[in-house]
């Protein structure tokens, strides 16, 4: 069973960083699966902010790009976000997601989310 269990949320002023992490299990961390983040705040819909291909490609959200960076630590089984330079516009729930299968497929694995608050 696949679970992606989330953390390194929490508040920080505007401009300051955070780091989240995704620790992934229940299926094997180095095939070929895409990985990313959505973000949802209250009253908006879901967002996607960050994905990794199996093959290291990534793509951001033109919001959060120069900003942001995913990255992915295969022996670790852990995905991250480095968040910097954070906006009030940034705060929202984070979820890790796993697609099920490339990033053109759909995304039927979420984790919990964790809470990001920016204050101005």
């Amino acid at each position: 069973q696949v679970q992606l269990v989330e953390s390194g949320g929490g508040s920080v002023q505007a401009g300051g960083s955070l780091r989240l992490s995704c620790a992934a299990s229940g299926y094997t961390y180095s095939a070929a699966y895409c990985m990313g983040w959505f973000r949802q705040a209250p009253g908006k819909e879901r967002e996607e902010v960050a994905t990794r291909e199996y093959d290291a490609t990534t793509s951001y959200a033109h919001s959060v790009k120069g900003r942001f960076t995913i990255s992915k630590d295969v022996a670790k089984n852990t995905l991250y976000l480095q968040m910097n330079s954070l906006k009030p516009e940034d705060t929202a729930m984070y979820f890790c997601v796993r697609f099920r299968g490339d990033c053109n497929t759909d995304v039927p694995y979420w984790g919990q989310g964790t809470q990001v608050t920016v204050s101005s």
